[in-house]
């Protein structure tokens, strides 16, 4: 961001919702290059089971492995529920995404931190978290 730029809170949520629904439609569709190319180069991800996972690289050969057949009988919806704006180039961002089997499912609430590289929002390091009792 430059001087010259006025930060648009909405704007940006905006953007940051679109980046949000890509995960959403990679993951449906089993899009591995789609998803890994959302992320920072030095990302940090930390899947719903606690695998850490520390760069591009890292998170594209897991991914590579675990996505493609994952969603044959699965669907994944992803919202955003909250954007804190830690810096207008920096943001935390809280999710809801409901993942479904036939008639089963469960909920995770994935926190990503997401930074604005080159006027684009990219996942810089994320933690997704299964939720256990829902209140």
């Amino acid at each position: 961001m430059t001087t010259n730029e006025v930060f648009d809170a909405q704007t940006e949520i905006a953007a940051i919702k679109e980046v949000v629904a890509v995960v959403e439609h990679a993951q449906n569709n089993e899009l591995v290059e789609e998803f890994v190319g959302l992320f920072r180069e030095d990302a940090i991800w930390t899947t719903g089971h606690g695998k850490r996972l520390f760069g591009r690289d890292t998170i594209a050969a897991f991914t590579q492995q675990v996505l493609p057949g994952a969603m044959r009988e699965t669907t994944v919806t992803f919202e955003v529920e909250h954007v804190l704006f830690l810096r207008p180039d920096v943001a935390a961002v809280k999710v809801r995404q409901v993942s479904r089997t036939g008639g089963e499912g469960y909920v995770g609430t994935p926190m990503y931190v997401m930074t604005k590289e080159d006027g684009r929002w990219t996942l810089t390091a994320a933690q997704n978290t299964v939720v256990v009792d829902e209140e």
